[in-house]
């Protein structure tokens, strides 16, 4: 009973927790660790459900015939939007800068909430609309420590090369799995990840991980069907890596 409840209220998107965290945990480390990372990493993952439950009612309720399926995630919305409200406030006093980040992700929220309107969530367009505000808290938590923000650069580059390639090679194992055009677009990019990272004076061992992320691109959707925690789990893996390589360089 509880871990339905869990369920009902945390999504299980292994992608899409290590695109929240794995930014913001580089950024924070780039920048060095404060008290404030913790209510800011608080009120982003506040943020997060709230948005994602707010998506899928109003997605359910244009789309479902069955009138429950959008009223069980109007609870969780209010509740997550309620309790975003003390911790963004506290932040923006302390910083009120934040409220020009926040308003650069507005364009991309949007892109997702009409996507949920149309009931396209899976389009590559919204995954990719999602991905660019997740990288971008690599430079808000890098300032927050009080970091430089030439030093952003770099490795919120390197998260959307990995990022937005995992889009499209997740495409490729699991809803596009055959897609002659989704296999050429994922290999392309992860051909060209590495030779970015390299043009961009990234750390060899940025290099190197990009050259891993290419092979895995290359090879495991040759494999047939791969069950999709096994897919999650060698994403989870390689966000770890990333975030070892850039936080060690």
């Amino acid at each position: 009973m509880a871990s339905r409840a869990v369920r009902r209220w945390l999504p299980n998107q292994h992608g899409a927790w290590a695109m929240l965290v794995v930014p913001f945990l580089a950024g924070m480390f780039l920048g060095g660790p404060t008290a404030w990372h913790a209510l800011l990493l608080l009120a982003w993952l506040l943020g997060y459900l709230a948005s994602y439950h707010a998506q899928q009612w109003l997605r359910l309720r244009r789309h479902s015939r069955n009138p429950r399926a959008a009223r069980r995630h109007a609870l969780p919305a209010r509740v997550f939007a309620l309790a975003l409200l003390p911790p963004a406030a506290a932040l923006v006093l302390h910083a009120p800068w934040l409220l020009l980040a926040g308003a650069c992700a507005v364009p991309f929220l949007g892109v997702n909430y009409v996507y949920a309107w149309r009931n396209r969530e899976r389009a590559l367009a919204n995954g990719i609309a999602a991905v660019l505000p997740a990288c971008g808290m690599l430079p808000v938590a890098l300032l927050m420590g009080g970091g430089d923000l030439g030093d952003a650069w770099r490795p919120t580059l390197a998260c959307l090369l990995y990022f937005a390639g995992t889009v499209l090679y997740v495409k490729t194992m699991i809803r596009e799995r055959g897609s002659a055009p989704y296999r050429w677009a994922s290999t392309l990019w992860h051909l060209a990840a590495p030779a970015a990272a390299y043009a961009l004076h990234l750390p060899g061992a940025t290099v190197v991980f990009f050259g891993v992320c290419f092979l895995r691109a290359v090879w495991l959707p040759t494999r047939g069907a791969v069950r999709a925690p096994v897919i999650g789990a060698v994403e989870v893996v390689l966000s770890l890596a990333l975030l070892g390589t850039l936080v060690a360089a």
